[in-house]
């Protein structure tokens, strides 16, 4: 099964290339608009860090 992250890779790299393609201004700037949102998704979709035994203001006072 494809990952979220690998899933929205991929549609926004399909939207940038109809982008390019579209012919009327009004389609670049919708497809361009959905490559953006797809390539947010795609970043929100990354792991994160693994959380610290206590948080970074703790450790500097402690």
């Amino acid at each position: 099964m494809e990952s979220n992250q690998r899933y929205y890779l991929r549609r926004a790299s399909e939207e940038r290339t109809a982008a390019l393609r579209s012919v009327t201004p009004e389609a670049r700037a919708w497809h361009a608009k959905l490559a953006g949102e797809f390539a947010g998704r795609a970043a929100d979709a990354i792991p994160g860090p693994m959380p610290l035994a206590m948080p970074p203001q703790a450790a500097l006072t402690a």
